[in-house]
């Protein structure tokens, strides 16, 4: 694998190729080189969606000691009370889409909101630098995919505001103008940015 731009690649520690495609995507528009490290991480059991982010990155940099970022990702529904929140994931391979929608059957009130948090993690800091992205939307009631099948975990069942599509009926393009993970990650890239140019 050659990598064009010296000082600025970094790695994904990630096993999710549809996570990794979208950051590749999104850093490549601020010529930032990104790898998959296909490296299981530590996971651990927290409200605190920046705590397992920062866990994560923590456990995968002793593994391969290479400057890093891990993602972690949560949906927060205001009429569940903030559920399923940091445990989206579990709530997905549990009960999926369709579980999710019978939850909230008889709900008016279908606001929503995707959290992303990005730790980079390497030998220049102590601990990860974290960076947050949100974006505001609903619940659709019914599961709305495109032809082309993009989309993976709640991108069926989430609209964003000021679209009429769900994540799932979008290109990766399409869904980095308004995802959480591209805004985190359009933070995390900013400021790697500078601090290559501050070492320059």
């Amino acid at each position: 694998m050659s990598f064009p731009l010296k000082g600025k690649v970094i790695f994904f520690a990630t096993n999710n190729i549809n996570k990794f495609n979208e950051a590749r995507s999104e850093l490549a528009k601020h010529k930032i080189s990104v790898g998959m490290l296909k490296v299981k991480t530590l996971e651990i059991q927290s409200e605190n969606i920046e705590e397992i982010a920062k866990a994560s990155a923590m456990d995968a940099y002793k593994k391969c000691n290479l400057p890093l970022i891990v993602e972690d990702a949560g949906l927060f529904v205001e009429a569940l009370k903030g559920f399923p929140g940091p445990y989206a994931s579990y709530v997905y391979k549990t009960i999926g889409n369709k579980g999710l929608l019978r939850l909230m059957n008889d709900l008016e009130n279908r606001k929503a909101i995707f959290r992303s948090v990005i730790a980079y993690c390497s030998s220049d800091f102590t601990s990860p630098i974290c960076f947050v992205g949100d974006v505001e939307g609903e619940i659709v009631r019914a599961e709305k995919v495109s032809e082309n099948k993009f989309g993976f975990g709640f991108d069926p069942v989430f609209k964003p505001l000021n679209s009429t599509k769900t994540f799932a009926e979008m290109s990766i393009a399409e869904k980095n103008m308004f995802s959480h993970r591209a805004k985190a990650l359009r933070k995390f890239a900013e400021w790697y940015t500078r601090l290559e140019k501050s070492k320059g």
